[in-house]
């Protein structure tokens, strides 16, 4: 059964942990639970849509979605694998971790963990061997999720920014200034700075650095291109200055995350 069709039952009983593993290239559109969703992305690259944020979960990370909160998840290759594990609620109070959205790397402890789980499908109830297991994995997660993907593109539906965004991701090797973007919409400088500022409650330049690094992390993925042709397909005249603005947002040189992959 697919994640989609599995939605009503995971909430069909509040105390237990519903397990799912899928191979999948799906989008599953605006949902929610009442329990927390612990997923790790495997072999692939997943997009969460999160009021109004979006969110790019490389491979070899995991993500916290709270009880009840909207979300929209894309996975965007067939050989991804989601492996997701729905908690109970009942003691998230016991730590800030439950209630936030959070993207982080996997360690070797938690994906032996999960993994070890991968033949379990279902609701896994309170008196189950299996069910201990998977409440350490919950226990656990505040004290080792603390390196947290600080990456979420903002995004709108308004509709005289939406052809702006549409532009900059076409056009996203190409040098952008507020006087260009400007000029090729018939927008002042100004307005088109007030426009951002309103709907995506950020600047055009620290917008464009978050679209320019979210896509340097898909071309990592998704094809052979070396760090240096990623930093001039993205936009960047150097390599020191797309390491540096990389660093800046996500904690890690260019160079390393790749590695890790």
């Amino acid at each position: 059964m697919s994640l989609i069709a599995s939605l009503p039952e995971i909430d069909t009983l509040s105390y237990s942990v519903f397990v799912k593993h899928e191979r999948f290239e799906k989008f599953i559109p605006y949902h929610s639970h009442a329990k927390g969703q612990l997923s790790y992305v495997e072999g692939g690259l997943a997009y969460l849509q999160v009021n109004d944020k979006k969110y790019v979960i490389p491979a070899k990370h995991y993500f916290w979605v709270p009880q009840g909160l909207k979300h929209v998840l894309k996975i965007g290759h067939s050989g991804t694998v989601l492996r997701s594990l729905f908690f109970y609620t009942h003691d998230d109070h016991s730590s800030p971790f439950y209630s936030e959205v959070g993207i982080y790397p996997i360690n070797d402890l938690l994906l032996e963990m999960i993994k070890h789980s991968e033949g379990w499908y279902g609701h896994i109830n309170p008196g189950q061997d299996q069910f201990l297991f998977l409440s350490v994995i919950k226990n656990i997660l505040p004290q080792i999720s603390n390196k947290r993907l600080p990456i979420a593109l903002p995004f709108s539906d308004n509709e005289r920014i939406r052809p702006i965004l549409d532009y900059l991701l076409l056009h996203i090797s190409e040098s952008h200034s507020l006087q260009s973007i400007g000029y090729e919409f018939g927008i002042s400088e100004r307005s088109l700075s007030r426009l951002f500022q309103q709907t995506l409650e950020t600047s055009f330049l620290q917008y464009l650095k978050l679209l320019r690094i979210i896509k340097s992390i898909e071309l990592m993925l998704q094809t052979d291109l070396s760090i240096n042709e990623i930093a001039y397909e993205v936009g960047y005249g150097s390599l020191s200055a797309f390491s540096d603005v990389f660093m800046q947002l996500t904690n890690s040189r260019p160079s390393d995350f790749k590695k890790n992959f």
